[in-house]
């Protein structure tokens, strides 16, 4: 009848809810009969989820009716079809289900010597909650099974696989190198990756014309960069001292940490996650950051190491990879800027007049007037840019003030405490929906007060990587509570907002630009001193016309400048009175919640709201959990992190006032004699 009236081929799902809308019919008889079919029907699948969630394997009998499918292009090896699950089953009960079978059969598939010997033969309890359970099934009651059964697993098996020492091990090395909180490391790779281009565009200045093979000569490769994440790692050890402690932080990057060339969307596809890790990417703005620290696609990834890999996923990894590459962008401009400073003899010149006694003679007299009166027009020249680079650092310096200090710093602090089971922070997150201003600021003073120490030959801080013995988190909670952080992460860090990311992509490759102006000029005036004054000569390069262009292209970057900042700002401005974005920043709990809990998605998803999800035959469907809290004490109670609310964008705005800087006219630069 079924298959007549759909024009498909009926599967269990199906049958199980036209089964539970005929109980609704109000005959008795009908009712009575189509309950029958009911109890036997949903044992049937009762055993089909046994063998999956016990045992972790898809049920030979029926296979193609269970909701659980071999998927070899997932992350996890098994995906769920959304249009064979009942619809009282709710999508987190079918996630945490997909959960359990999946570590299962992963722990299985591995030699027992790997895992220590891990038994699964007691399985008394699990059995127990699952036939402990009455027909017809009711959402409440299986999703509270189906916890208790992950819930001991996690206690009893997992717990031992995936310690919380490893677990906030490999967060601290993810928040120290990938969100930049050892600061020493970028610098060492901004350091690292400016010599190794310029070293391969010294190597094609001393090639042959006939040799050169237009950008492949200057291109680097991918062994190059790879090498040049060996040396920064080098380089932050040798900078601890040769008395430190040693730094099991490093050593772990050492071997986990990977410097590659990213390549195309299309070579670079790799398996597809069903979690919201990947919800997340799909989200994120396709700013290319990654091309600024080395001229081509260059991201920082690692290897996930097993067993965690039962918590992380390779979509949470890009997700710190984009960060990363956006984070380490916005650092190395800032660095590249303030290392103008320290070329002296570009930036405070007064030449001495000769020793004595050419220093009394009308000659020694003029030579010393000459090279002054040459270093002042250049300190003229200079003056222009000084002040542009000067108002450029302000702007990054204070945007990545708040990128790294209130929101980077501060929604780690929350979420570590978390972890740890610290319970100082409980009572103002209860107060966050009414915080000012003000208030958040002060919280997060607070937890920058409650931060550890830090470590003097190291940078880090002094933290108990082990959290006390009574927290317990099991991975799939871990996953949720790591996810939510990443999705206020990346909304707070604005990578969800091309308006903004934009402007600043573009703005950080005009100062790269004005970077290598100002050491070319600074090259071309070296060379043209040494013409003067030594008589040393290049009878292939014309210095004179060299400086015009080069101060003709400094003018040019400049114009670009300030309206790049100009345009940055304003994108600010705008966001901060956009009620959508801000709608955004003030519901990333309740959203987080909502879309992990009632959403599933897949190939094939189909409306859960059918007539069998009624209250009459104890279905909920996916529409109505909202509604019912019951299920959600169950699985989500107020242990469940939840990210804490954190300054907006308006605290980077008042500090983002640059006065008469702006206000100057464009036509300066016109005016200027360059």
């Amino acid at each position: 009848m079924i298959r007549e009236r759909d024009g498909q081929t009926c599967h269990a799902a199906t049958l199980l809810d036209h089964l539970r809308s005929e109980l609704q019919t109000g005959y008795p008889d009908i009712e009575e009969t189509t309950l029958s079919l009911v109890q036997v029907a949903e044992a049937a699948w009762l055993r089909q989820l046994s063998a999956w969630i016990l045992y972790g394997r898809v049920p030979s009998s029926g296979q193609h009716d269970f909701f659980v499918v071999r998927n070899d292009e997932d992350e996890q090896g098994y995906s769920i079809n959304a249009s064979l699950v009942p619809a009282f089953v709710t999508p987190q009960t079918a996630r945490s289900v997909l959960f359990v079978g999946a570590s299962i059969d992963r722990l299985r598939s591995r030699r027992a010597s790997d895992w220590g010997g891990l038994r699964f033969d007691n399985l008394s309890h699990e059995i127990q909650q699952l036939t402990s359970l009455s027909f017809p099934l009711k959402s409440v009651t299986l999703a509270r099974a189906v916890t208790s059964i992950r819930m001991t697993l996690s206690r009893t098996t997992l717990q031992k696989l995936l310690p919380m020492s490893k677990v906030f091990e490999l967060l601290h090395l993810l928040r120290g190198f990938f969100l930049l909180g050892r600061g020493e490391f970028a610098m060492a790779l901004t350091q690292q990756a400016d010599e190794k281009v310029r070293s391969r565009w010294k190597r094609t200045d001393g090639l042959a014309y006939e040799k050169r093979d237009g950008l492949n000569t200057v291109v680097v490769k991918e062994g190059e960069v790879s090498a040049t994440l060996a040396r920064t790692m080098a380089f932050v050890g040798n900078m601890q001292g040769e008395h430190a402690e040693e730094d099991e932080g490093l050593e772990l990057a050492r071997d986990l940490l990977r410097l590659t060339m990213s390549k195309s969307k299309a070579s670079a596809k790799k398996k597809s996650s069903s979690d919201a890790g990947s919800h997340i990417c799909d989200t994120l703005v396709q700013t290319p950051f990654s091309n600024l620290l080395f001229s081509v696609p260059a991201v920082l990834t690692m290897a996930i190491p097993e067993p965690l890999d039962l918590f992380l996923s390779e979509s949470d990894l890009q997700v710190y990879t984009m960060i990363n590459s956006y984070l380490l962008s916005v650092r190395r401009a800032h660095l590249r800027l303030t290392d103008l400073w320290k070329i002296t003899s570009l930036r405070r010149q007064h030449p001495a007049p000769p020793r004595a006694p050419h220093c009394c003679t009308r000659s020694g007299a003029a030579h010393t007037r000459t090279l002054r009166n040459r270093w002042a027009a250049r300190s003229a020249t200079m003056r222009s840019p000084w002040t542009t680079c000067s108002s450029a650092i302000f702007f990054l310096a204070e945007t990545e003030a708040y990128l790294q200090v209130e929101v980077v710093e501060g929604l780690w602090e929350d979420f570590r405490q978390w972890l740890a089971g610290e319970d100082s922070q409980q009572t103002l997150r209860g107060s966050r929906h009414g915080m000012s201003l003000g208030t958040t600021a002060n919280v997060t003073e607070t937890s920058r007060d409650l931060a550890p120490p830090l470590d003097s030959a190291s940078g880090t801080a002094k933290e108990s990587v082990a959290p006390p013995q009574s927290t317990h988190h099991d991975p799939q909670s871990l996953a949720i509570a790591h996810r939510r952080y990443l999705k206020m992460l990346t909304r707070r860090l604005l990578l969800t907002r091309s308006s903004f990311t934009a402007p600043l992509y573009d703005l950080l490759v005009h100062l790269d630009h004005l970077v290598a102006l100002i050491h070319r000029l600074h090259g071309i005036w070296a060379s043209m001193d040494l013409e003067e004054d030594e008589g040393v000569v290049d009878a292939f390069s014309n210095l004179a016309a060299e400086e015009r262009d080069v101060r003709s292209s400094l003018r040019d970057v400049e114009r670009k400048i300030k309206p790049g900042v100009q345009e940055a700002i304003a994108a600010l401005r705008s966001l901060s009175m956009d009620s959508s974005f801000l709608a955004e920043m003030e519901g990333d709990r309740e959203d987080s919640h909502d879309n992990e809990k009632d959403t599933l998605d897949g190939p094939h998803e189909r409306s859960h709201g059918q007539p069998g999800g009624g209250s009459g035959s104890g279905g909920i469907s996916a529409v109505d959990n909202d509604n019912n809290n019951d299920e959600g004490m169950m699985i989500y109670d107020d242990t469940q992190y939840r990210p804490k609310r954190i300054g907006g964008i308006d605290r980077l705005l008042m500090k983002l006032d640059f006065g008469v800087w702006f206000k100057t006219s464009t036509a300066t630069y016109d005016e200027e004699d360059l």
